[in-house]
Parts: C-alpha cells; sequence; structure tokens
C-alpha cells in the first residue's frame, strides 16, 4: 500500500513525483534518484549501497586472536615433534 497523500514523504510541502519501489513512500523531484533503473529514496538508495558493499573488513587482533594464534602454533610444533621421536 502507498503510503501519504500525494505528498512527499520528506518534503510534505511539495507534489510527489512518483513513488520510492523499496519502502512505498511518495517522494518529489528532489528525493527521486534512480539507481538500477529504479526510483529510489535516499533513504532506500543508502540502505541498498551499504548492502552491496558487504560487512567491513575486520584487521584487528585481540588478545584471544593472539592467544589461539601462539595455541594454533603450538599445537602444530607439538604434532611435529611427537612425529620426529615417534619415527626415530
Amino acid at each position: 500500500m502507498i503510503q501519504g497523500s500525494g505528498r512527499c514523504h520528506y518534503h510534505p510541502d511539495r507534489a510527489g513525483l512518483g513513488v520510492c519501489v523499496e519502502c512505498r513512500r511518495v517522494i518529489c523531484r528532489e528525493c527521486t534518484t534512480q539507481f538500477e533503473g529504479i526510483n529510489r529514496c535516499a533513504t532506500c538508495l543508502q540502505r541498498r549501497l551499504q548492502a552491496m558493499e558487504g560487512p567491513a573488513a575486520r584487521s584487528d587482533w585481540s588478545a584471544g586472536h593472539v592467544l589461539l594464534a601462539l595455541v594454533g602454533v603450538a599445537l602444530v610444533w607439538g604434532g611435529i615433534f611427537l612425529a620426529a621421536h615417534v619415527v626415530s
């Protein structure tokens, strides 16, 4: 169902030009942005662009990550050491 009464959702003093395909709000010429050939309001366009970017890359190392890496290295070296003694 289309929200509003033919007036722009963001600018109630202006007549609506179209409807955002995402939120179904009536929007004026200034608020209408075509992306991928479809009218969207600024809020929905920002959400769409963020979804396309994906999650932000994580590059932080916490104490837990460091501890987990050290345990992993210790397990690998322990396995190598154990295998060397079993073979000899």
